[in-house]
């Protein structure tokens, strides 16, 4: 069958829509017991062109390149947190700046909070657990054949190094645990129904358009085939598959405009290399004419120099 490639930010938009589905999936990547989940606002970054796929795009209110998919969920034990989505398709330059950067955001949201009573009576204000979540196209180096990799925090006693498992609200708001879905990682390994859901993410399932993945149902535990479905509805909606199009050409266009600013920073290093190889063998023949006994005002006057500099250079270096 045909699906719609989640690794798309409208496609995967489209499929948390569904709160069943996006229940589902979430439960199965972090392993928490998910009783209810409320989508936050997103982020939206908007084409500066102005064209008709701008207006298209706005008037669906989606994203061409979306900076953040968040939802507030709460377990079964009524505990709340925050998970946060990034999906990145291709590498780029600044990729970890621009989620610490995202990250810190939302620790600074000050809606991300919870009343905390202790058992003196005292209630303040505690902020609520974030779980990031990272669905990465490129591989993750040294992680090659770890489909999924788990940060895990780990609470210790310095002395004993001990393990503390006691949940405290003012450590779980200050550090959080993290999860990297290594995409190019699900093309080796199914060894369990995580690995098998996730293999929707596997570029290699993609047909000649890198817009629509092919498929099979019966590949799928049976719990996880309303994902399937609503994959497979995205591939039959116009809208979707257009937005999909305009991703390409803004992906593409982020592409060189980063390559163009790596260029543009590799020829500054270059100039300033230059510039101080120009410096320092200056200042070494300066040195050698005044070893040579040449006037210190003769060679700042020839080679433009303040006799201060000149001067200064007639001192012993020190090393």
């Amino acid at each position: 069958m045909e699906i719609a490639n989640p690794i798309y930010d409208v496609v995967f938009k489209y499929l948390m829509e569904d709160n069943k589905v996006a229940k589902l999936f979430l439960s199965a990547v972090t392993g928490l017991d998910i009783r209810s989940l409320e989508f936050l606002p997103q982020e939206l970054v908007s084409n500066k062109k102005k064209s008709q796929k701008k207006t298209f795009l706005t008037a669906l209110n989606l994203s061409i390149y979306r900076l953040d998919f968040s939802t507030k969920v709460r377990e079964a034990d009524g505990s709340e947190k925050v998970i946060i989505i990034e999906i990145q398709k291709s590498k780029f330059t600044h990729e970890n700046m621009r989620f610490r950067k995202y990250l810190g955001k939302q620790y600074m949201n000050e809606t991300f909070f919870q009343w905390i009573v202790e058992t003196t009576g005292r209630r303040y204000k505690s902020g609520l657990p974030i779980l990031p979540i990272y669905i990465l196209g490129e591989k993750v180096e040294g992680y090659d054949d770890m489909p999924v990799i788990n940060v895990n925090r780990c609470i210790r006693d310095r002395y004993t190094r001990e393990v503390v498992e006691v949940r405290n609200h003012f450590i779980e708001s200050l550090f959080h645990e993290g999860i990297i879905i290594n995409v190019p990682a699900l093309s080796q390994k199914r060894r369990d129904e995580l690995e098998m859901l996730l293999s929707v993410f596997d570029q290699k399932n993609r047909s000649e358009n890198h817009h629509i993945m092919n498929v099979k149902e019966a590949d799928f535990p049976e719990r996880f085939r309303p994902i399937i479905r609503r994959l497979q509805a995205a591939a039959q909606e116009k809208e979707v598959r257009d937005i999909m199009t305009v991703e390409d050409d803004f992906v593409a266009e982020l592409n060189d405009y980063e390559h163009r600013i790596e260029e543009a920073d590799k020829q500054k290093e270059e100039e300033r290399r230059l510039k101080e190889e120009a410096v320092r063998k200056q200042e070494e023949a300066v040195r050698m004419l005044l070893t040579l006994g040449a006037p210190a005002e003769d060679i700042a006057k020839k080679l433009g120099l303040t006799l201060e500099h000149v001067l200064s250079l007639a001192k012993p270096t020190q090393n």
